[in-house]
């Protein structure tokens, strides 16, 4: 969480998903009061709301109109009612498609000849609403294409209920309450490892009493020996690193599990305005470029194109804590080209893509922008996995597992 605006932007995590008792990071904010009245209703952990915040919402189109929320419903409830389908496929020897994005395209075009009752001008509109939902879906994955994600094992993701929910001080006041019970000098901030050697003999210095199978080496030379150590590093500095940060190196069933598995990138874009141009009910504002169809392929050009792939923009809420201010998601390639830009670039792009969908020329820009960059950042290479074609549950597991494998002497 990052001071923004007159409140707080969350530059990681943004809502806490299924906030019901069945979700650690529920109970531990409950336990800490750290979460606004609403949340604790008993109905509000009860409602089923799929993994998706239920809120009110407009959808813009790139022809710079409001479109019409039954055509946008109608798309939206047959892509979920196909998204919920490829749960029947969890634990199948043969699944119609290697991918989720290919199952669904498939179905999607078994469907055309009846979508919109035939109009073809409604069906083109139902088609390119139905690839903006493929985008979030990329933004929900952290993936560049659904067309990565295998669909086997896509049912093993588990929504729980409840509405989602905000941290009213940030999400960082969970872990700040966490450190805060720890005693001072516990934890050592700006300390990047470099190498862990596991399977050795060490020695403190002047002290032969005893031996650590464990050296945590960091880049500035300290040094500290264990006997266990438990690494919580993102997936894709795994995959970037993995080589010289074990000595010696994993196991090649590890290694496999590592490279298997999907790690993409998902990022925010926060745009403060001095005046909000949207109504005061609306919390979502939806993109859908009228020329684009899942059954296309979308365009490489990233440099001319990679703000198409923002799914839209979420209002943050309360306005009288956050000014009014905009977050946009957007995931994969154009989310990492993003990354390269400069803010002033960022902000020239969000100011026409804005004036284009609002049909307002003279729309004001917005007065400041900040964006997250998970891919450039050396310690995470991106922002949370998949399970990817080619991958299972089973390489998480793997993944979890102590080295060695033994569990009287885990390292």
């Amino acid at each position: 969480s990052l001071p923004a605006a007159s409140g707080l932007a969350e530059m990681g995590a943004h809502w806490i998903h299924g906030p019901s008792p069945g979700n650690p990071v529920f109970r531990l904010a409950s336990q800490y009061g750290l979460l606004g009245p609403e949340a604790a209703l008993e109905e509000n952990q009860q409602a089923e709301a799929g993994g998706h915040p239920p809120l009110p919402c407009v959808t813009y189109s790139s022809s710079g109109r409001v479109l019409s929320p039954k055509a946008v419903s109608e798309a939206h409830d047959l892509f979920y009612a196909l998204l919920a389908s490829t749960r029947a496929f969890q634990g199948s020897k043969e699944p119609p498609a290697p991918s989720v994005g290919q199952y669904l395209r498939a179905e999607i075009a078994r469907r055309v000849p009846t979508m919109a009752g035939g109009v073809e001008d409604a069906r083109r509109l139902q088609l390119a609403v139905l690839a903006a939902c493929l985008k979030l879906e990329c933004c929900i994955s952290g993936t560049h294409s659904m067309d990565l994600v295998a669909l086997e094992p896509f049912g093993e993701y588990v929504s729980l209920p409840g509405l989602d929910c905000t941290f009213p001080g940030g999400y960082s006041s969970l872990s700040e309450r966490l450190l805060s019970a720890l005693p001072e000098g516990t934890v050592l901030l700006n300390k990047p490892v470099r190498t862990i050697r596991w399977r050795g003999s060490f020695r403190e210095e002047g002290d032969d009493s005893r031996d650590f199978p464990v050296r945590v080496e960091c880049e500035d030379g300290d040094a500290f020996l264990a006997d266990h150590v438990i690494v919580t590093v993102p997936l894709g500095f795994l995959k970037e690193r993995h080589q010289e940060f074990f000595q010696p190196p994993l196991p090649k069933h590890k290694v496999e599990a590592i490279q298997r598995l999907g790690f993409g990138t998902n990022n925010k874009i926060f745009l403060e305005f001095e005046q909000p141009f949207w109504e005061p009910e609306q919390q979502l504002l939806e993109v859908v470029w009228e020329d684009e169809s899942p059954l296309e392929e979308p365009s490489t050009d990233l440099e001319a194109n990679w703000f198409k792939k923002l799914i839209g923009f979420v209002v943050l809420q309360p306005p009288e804590q956050h000014g009014h201010v905009l977050c946009g998601f957007i995931a994969g390639k154009e989310s990492e080209h993003m990354e390269t830009l400069s803010d002033a670039e960022v902000l020239s792009a969000m100011t026409r893509l804005l004036r284009r969908l609002t049909g307002n020329p003279s729309l004001p820009a917005p007065r400041s922008v900040l964006r997250s960059r998970w891919h450039s950042s050396p310690y995470t290479r991106g922002s949370y996995s998949y399970v990817a074609v080619g991958s299972s549950g089973d390489d998480i597991d793997v993944l979890a597992q102590p080295l060695p494998e033994d569990p009287q002497d885990p390292r």
